[in-house]
């Protein structure tokens, strides 16, 4: 049992890096983007790591809700980005 939590966390956690690795060419294009992908390299190895890593159910919920805040502070910026390539035209 105790096994199979620890493949459950370290898929969870695979699954909210790669989430945000996912943004990498949306972050490009942001003028605080450029910042945000120095920690890519950070993030890069971590999950290469991450089977060697001890974590817990309370760890893997902060991750977990991290990755969702993080994901919500990116909508309004890269929604602007959006809307200023579209030349602020929308599709209704």
């Amino acid at each position: 049992m105790a096994e199979t939590n620890v493949t459950n966390y370290m898929v969870r956690i695979s699954n909210c890096l790669q989430t945000i690795l996912e943004l990498e060419p949306e972050l490009e294009r942001l003028e605080l983007g450029h910042s945000l992908l120095d920690e890519f390299v950070v993030l890069k190895s971590f999950l290469e790591k991450i089977d060697r890593v001890e974590v817990s159910e309370e760890d893997v919920r902060r991750i977990e809700q991290a990755t969702a805040n993080f994901l919500e502070e990116l909508k309004g910026p890269l929604a602007g980005l959006d809307a200023e390539e579209s030349g602020g035209r929308r599709l209704q």
